[in-house]
């Protein structure tokens, strides 16, 4: 961390001092006042050779960025989307050339001329202390600008040009993101408080509501939390997980969370429970963190508790309400039978929970109605409509078991009626339950969830297609 201090103070040195070199001050940078300046001086810093004028530079321009208020930082988006692409003319040039003389070296320079030159911006731009996390940013305000355009009914080559700058921004971070740069973290009571808020405000799965709570999760002997940094990032997580030990697969996730429970002796713990996954960066979107964190997480926990034998998830199922409904309401449902329909009226009921007899006839009719959403309702990819499914299945993961009202919390009930799953993480057979998934679309399932599926529903394709359209 010290080396990482350093070479950041270093870079301010030069930065500073390149400020001279391009003879800009603050003074001047606060005449930089709309979107069509701030592009301008972008078209400078990428002609520049100079490193020490392009570090300055670079600082200048992204502290104007951050100074903008919402409207200009989209004006300026919008316009390195469109203005900043590959230049048309080198790149027939290079297809000329190469198809004259189809070589590897003419190849390369295909390649060159055919990169935007927003990619070169955002290398530069990344070249100022701090710019690495002030990028990401600037691709969350980019996702803004995508939806607005939309809205407002922009050309369809604008629309295109800002979805070709958010494959730059995704193309450059999946490398300066790469896992031989991410540094796994234990997150306990002693991890510095400005980190440990950021944990409570970004947990996106179980909401932490006080510091009480996130002690309960970290502080006891049966508690993980672990946390993926980046080197540039120093004190921002990018994704954590957190983990219960117990002597069993968890059903419902209250009990786990409860004030007040008594803690198992984690020498004595059998089961890692990945109860919570949170992605702490929307500008990080695409680029893969979870599975090399459960991976890890699995090898440490192993190391550390050699008792640990079965590694699981407790994982919500946020689409499944969302789809129960529309098959409920479907002329033709493709994943209830009519008498299903008929029984998952009920849930119009307010008592449908504390009514015994009610509940259990949900029970009966929805755990079915879950084994068809997660083995037949797929998208237009052809893979499970759940993300959160898509997610563990591609990481090698078997779904396992189905909880009926795993969790009650008002968050839990409204996007699945409460229904959580449990992934099992065989380590045996996590290589071969990946590859079945990728190449085939295989669900690897246990015989429990299997056994759920209705077996008069209509055939598969018809799900299919009626997802895909």
């Amino acid at each position: 961390m010290a080396a990482i201090s350093f070479l950041g103070d270093l870079i301010q040195t030069i930065s500073d001092r390149g400020r001279d070199l391009i003879g800009l001050a603050r003074t001047d940078l606060a005449r930089t006042a709309s979107a069509a300046d701030l592009a301008r001086l972008c078209e400078d810093l990428i002609s520049r050779r100079g490193e020490a004028s392009g570090v300055a530079l670079a600082r200048l321009i992204l502290d104007r960025y951050a100074s903008f208020p919402e409207g200009e930082r989209l004006a300026f988006l919008e316009l390195v989307a469109t203005e900043f692409g590959a230049d048309h003319d080198a790149v027939d040039a290079a297809i000329a050339a190469y198809r004259a003389e189809p070589t590897r070296a003419r190849l390369g320079r295909l390649h060159d001329a055919a990169e935007p030159r927003s990619q070169e911006l955002i290398r530069r731009l990344n070249l100022a202390r701090g710019g690495t996390l002030a990028l990401v940013r600037m691709r969350e305000d980019l996702f803004a600008l995508r939806k607005h355009l939309k809205d407002r009914g922009a050309a369809p080559e604008t629309i295109d040009a800002a979805v070709s700058l958010d494959s730059d921004f995704e193309h450059l971070f999946a490398s300066w993101f790469n896992r031989g740069f991410l540094v796994l973290r234990h997150i306990d009571w002693s991890t510095p408080a400005h980190i440990l808020e950021k944990i409570i405000r970004y947990e996106a799965v179980h909401e932490i509501a006080d510091w009480d709570e996130l002690r309960r999760r970290i502080e006891p002997t049966d508690r993980r939390c672990f946390a993926f940094f980046h080197p540039a990032l120093l004190d921002e997580p990018l994704i954590f997980v957190e983990v219960a030990l117990t002597n069993a697969i968890a059903p419902a996730i209250q009990p786990i969370l409860a004030d007040g429970r008594q803690p198992v002796p984690a020498r004595t713990a059998t089961t890692a429970i990945f109860y919570s996954i949170s992605n702490c960066q929307k500008g990080l979107a695409g680029v893969t963190f979870g599975n090399f964190l459960i991976k890890q997480v699995v090898e440490d926990l192993a190391r550390e508790i050699p008792s640990l034998k079965t590694f699981v998830t407790l994982s919500p199922v946020p689409g499944f309400r969302t789809w129960l409904d529309r098959e409920r309401r479907a002329d033709a449902p493709q994943g209830l039978t009519r008498e299903d329909v008929e029984t998952l009226r009920l849930l119009e009921s307010d008592d449908w929970r504390s009514d015994k007899a009610k509940c259990e006839a949900v029970r009966r009719a929805m755990l079915p109605a879950a084994a068809a959403y997660f083995l037949r309702a797929k998208n237009e990819r052809g893979r499970p409509l759940d993300p959160v499914a898509r997610f563990h299945l591609g990481n090698g993961a078997r779904l396992e078991r189905m909880n009926f009202l795993g969790d009650t919390s008002k968050k839990g009930l409204k996007q699945s009626y409460g229904l959580m799953v449990n992934y099992l993480y065989d380590l045996s057979a996590i290589e071969k339950n990946h590859e079945t998934y990728v190449n085939l679309g295989t669900v690897a399932t246990s015989s429990a969830v299997s056994r759920e599926l209705r077996s008069n529903l209509p055939p598969p394709r018809a799900v299919v297609l009626a997802e895909a359209g």
